[in-house]
């Protein structure tokens, strides 16, 4: 077989996730170059005769139509972060453990190689599947795949579970933190500095402000047995006119991650209790996912993973699936620690088990339809 050629991808469905991870690895899909990606993706699964292919922009969806009476949305996306100096990938060790080094390996192009090896093995899972990858996860919200997706065809996304391959260490972690930002401001009156008396000094006035963010008691908060912990914190200021001005405004750019019991609303009301007499501006905001592990299929793909599921701290695009009705966890290997990290790697045994874990919840006993499943192909050896 020739060599894999980044600039020419050819993806071949039947290596192993982990050789398959390397391919889409190393080639580059920083957000807003995903095309290239996308087609390879396409042209991978094209002679897949028991999926039914969507294409929206550089958004791929793939699902099987077996009549099954449960259907499952399985999505990742196929973008990452700016490069540093880490493309193409490598194997290495490290203190025993083997790794798949480079841009994308955590996040998450890992958990999309085994989304894309099992959608093309999977012929006849005990349960109808909708595939999705998409683009512009790493950049605003206007642009991300879904969102654009769920504008365009909202029908792609009727599900009772589903699961996004997020980095979480090859375990389950359900829902995710609402995410707010907001800058507060406050003002005084510009005066030249050698006569400051007779001006207003707004950046001292920045001082109430971060006392209350210095002194802030973070909650840990208990949703759906999980607990989540929240965090409230500065992360810019900007003020000042000149060296010989006395400035008349500051702004404190705050971030708060709040557990998903609370809604963006009562976010938003929490961050002006806290900042009374301030001028407070919210510049983004993201609802929180409760966990979504009391549905049915979810009880069976905890049981099927195993472990202990666990809160998911960062927001993720399972909040799009909760909003839509859709219960929804994470589960991907990679280190929610390494990814956009410059040494960004994913460990080879997370990826093995990941996908062991989903080829088993999605061909353990009889479909939900009672009609006997048809066997599958069994897995290439990693």
């Amino acid at each position: 077989m020739p060599a894999f050629d980044p600039a020419h991808p050819v993806l071949d469905l039947t290596e192993s996730s982990v050789v398959l991870t390397q391919q889409i690895c190393d080639v580059e899909s920083v957000s807003g170059n995903e095309t290239l990606l996308a087609d390879a993706i396409v042209a991978a699964l094209a002679d897949a005769a028991h999926l039914e292919i969507f294409r929206d922009g550089d958004t791929i969806v793939a699902r099987t139509n077996l009549g099954r009476a449960q259907r499952v949305a399985i999505a990742g996306h196929i973008d990452t972060v700016p490069l540093n100096a880490n493309l193409p990938t490598r194997y290495e060790t490290i203190d025993g453990v083997d790794y798949l080094w480079g841009r994308g390996t955590a996040d998450m192009k890992a958990g999309t190689a085994v989304q894309l090896k099992l959608a093309a093995e999977l012929v006849a899972p005990t349960v109808d599947i909708t595939w999705m990858w998409y683009d512009h996860e790493e950049v605003s919200n206007d642009l991300n795949g879904l969102t654009r997706l769920a504008a365009n065809r909202p029908d792609l996304f009727a599900a009772d579970f589903a699961i996004l391959g997020e980095p979480s260490n090859s375990q389950i972690e359900g829902g995710c933190n609402g995410n707010l930002r907001a800058e507060i401001r406050a003002y005084g009156l510009r005066a030249h500095s050698a006569r400051s008396w007779v001006g207003d000094n707004a950046i001292h006035k920045a001082s109430s402000i971060l006392d209350t963010l210095a002194n802030y008691r973070a909650r840990e908060v208990e949703v759906d047995g999980l607990v989540y912990r929240e965090g409230l914190n500065a992360v810019g200021i900007s003020g000042g006119v000149a060296g010989n001005v006395i400035p008349d405004e500051v702004m404190v750019h705050v971030n708060y991650r709040f557990a998903p019991s609370r809604s963006g609303e009562e976010a938003i009301a929490h961050i002006h209790e806290l900042f009374p007499g301030f001028d407070v501006r919210i510049v983004d905001l993201a609802e929180g996912a409760r966990p979504g592990l009391d549905a049915p299929l979810a009880q069976r793909f905890l049981a099927a993973v195993g472990g202990v599921a666990k809160p998911k701290y960062g927001w993720t695009d399972v909040a799009r699936f909760s909003a839509m009705g859709v219960p929804a966890v994470n589960y991907g290997p990679g280190d929610p620690l390494k990814a956009h990290a410059d040494d960004e790697r994913v460990s080879i045994q997370q990826i093995i088990d990941c996908e062991a874990g989903l080829r088993a919840w999605l061909t353990a006993g009889e479909p939900a339809d009672g009609q006997p499943a048809e066997p599958v192909a069994e897995p290439v050896a990693d």
